[in-house]
């Protein structure tokens, strides 16, 4: 049974309490700025044992009939074609994914945010598509010497330049598919707009990472470093509430260094700031629903070595640069971490060793590892799946649970008439292959039900695998990790 280091439903009560409380501080309308994930977020389900994905998204819920969803994606991400590392999809077509789950579960989707925008080709042509679906969008802009430049920001030619957000509700709650991607800026430059047309707003930031009132090297701090890489955020001791208040808390650069932006405003509307830090405009609950601490220690840990392996397989692919692999082994460094300390990496590449071929390992819940090999038949990761299947459901190791018989066709359905080079099945043909074998067959049956039990399971393969593969493992919630290395040295991998 996985360890539990978080109460969930403890963190669903006081989150909801403290959000509203600050609604009706402020009393007019509030800019709700919604960091991480609101729902699929797996990385503070897989640091914080017991945290649920849908958390902020079922917090959220019971003030749905007043809140407003603004979606926030950067043109610079458009551009570079940025993806989301946990469900393997470019942004622009999150946004899209986004505002179904979000219409479905009975949320109001306002509009569309095109932030950094400077007429980059994709750009325009997502906002065609926006169009099309009827989807209003808005356009905010590079402003330079951003965000130091106080007087041009907090003017005409700063936020003034901006598109206004024609927004309906009092709780406009702005998000995006990830990091980066220019959340704050929107909403500061709302409450610069909402003010010159006499409309009394306020701000605030739901940003579950860095975790403020944990210490500053703590595991699940640098953990979020480790994710954000690529942006090179760093945590760091929020100065001004050190000042105001003589207490440590732990921000990030990016709030820190807005900070003073933030005051501006707020001073220029009201003649002072509400707040006098940058944590003072936090919500997060998070730290006070931490259970057993240890717990969710060794979970970040197991969560920066798999950002290692995810990050140095982006840089051997050229999506990542150097110096993002560097910062994640600062990382390990500090707080000790030995690629030792994930079992199934070096069971892989012994089983590799010893076959000759691609190999991969699985950890099950109860800590049994189980492998896979390479074969004329199967892939590595097609085999090991069976492998888990029937340890799972307890059934022999030599029972055939798909025949070859079976299998042959289908490789030759891939490779004479579907023109693949590779007749080995991947994962989701041996998935389906199971279950038509299933109907008819109730050790294969038995096998398939297994499936649920791997989620959370943790996989390493000695190449990098297919996308169809990695697809696969995604979708059944399998935390896999892969050495920098292809099975060939060809160029092009599908």
């Amino acid at each position: 049974m996985a360890k539990i280091g978080f109460d969930n439903e403890k963190y669903l009560k006081m989150q909801s309490e403290h959000i509203r409380e600050r609604i009706n501080r402020f009393g007019g309308k509030l800019y709700l700025e919604f960091g991480g994930k609101l729902f699929d977020d797996f990385h503070a389900s897989r640091v914080l044992p017991g945290f649920q994905p849908d958390s902020k998204i079922r917090m959220l819920h019971t003030m749905k009939d007043e809140a407003e969803i603004v979606i926030v994606i950067s043109a610079d991400a458009i551009e570079k074609n940025k993806r989301r590392g946990d469900l393997g999809i470019t942004y622009d077509a999150d946004v899209f994914r986004l505002i179904d789950v979000f219409r479905a579960r009975g949320f109001y989707v306002g509009s569309v945010v095109i932030t950094h925008y400077r007429s980059q080709p994709t750009a325009d042509t997502f906002m065609r598509r926006l169009s099309a679906m009827g989807i209003r969008y808005y356009k905010h802009y590079i402003i330079e010497d951003y965000p130091a430049n106080v007087p041009l920001i907090v003017s005409d030619e700063g936020f003034g330049k901006n598109d206004y957000i024609e927004t309906e509700r009092r709780l406009i709650v702005v998000t995006a598919p990830g990091p980066g991607s220019g959340k704050m800026a929107v909403c500061l430059s709302q409450l610069y707009h909402e003010h010159k047309r006499g409309i009394t707003a306020g701000y605030a930031k739901y940003e579950t990472f860095p975790i403020w009132n944990l210490p500053l090297k703590h595991p699940v701090n640098l953990a979020y470093e480790a994710a954000t890489a690529d942006l090179n955020d760093l945590n760091m001791i929020d100065p001004y509430h050190l000042a105001a208040y003589g207490v440590n808390t732990v921000n990030y650069n990016r709030d820190v260094e807005i900070f003073p932006v933030l005051n501006a405003i707020f001073k220029g509307i009201s003649g002072e700031s509400p707040y006098k830090s940058p944590t003072d405009m936090g919500v997060n609950m998070a730290g006070n629903c931490i259970t057993d601490d240890k717990v969710c220690c060794d979970a970040s840990r197991q969560e920066i070595i798999r950002r290692y392996y995810s990050t140095c397989c982006a840089h051997r692919n050229g999506l990542a640069e150097q110096s993002e692999v560097s910062k994640l082994e600062v990382i390990m460094s500090e707080l000790d971490i030995s690629l030792s300390e994930r079992p199934v990496v070096a069971v892989a590449l012994e089983k590799e060793k010893e076959t000759g071929a691609p190999a991969i390992a699985l950890s099950l819940d109860d800590g049994r590892i189980i492998t896979g090999k390479t074969s004329d038949l199967l892939g590595a990761s097609s085999a090991m799946l069976l492998n888990a299947l029937k340890t799972l459901g307890k059934i022999d190791d030599d029972i055939m649970l798909i025949s070859p018989i079976v299998i042959e066709p289908i490789q030759k359905l891939k490779v004479q008439h579907m023109g693949n080079h590779n007749p080995r099945l991947h994962t989701d043909e041996i998935l389906i292959a199971l279950s038509i074998c299933a109907a008819t067959n109730p050790t294969a049956k038995k096998a398939l039900d297994q499936l649920s039990k791997l989620r959370g399971c943790e996989c390493h393969s000695s190449v990098i695998l297919s996308k169809v593969d990695e697809k696969v493992f995604s979708k059944l919630g399998v935390n896999i990790t892969y050495e920098p290395k292809y099975e060939t040295d060809k160029l092009f991998h599908n």
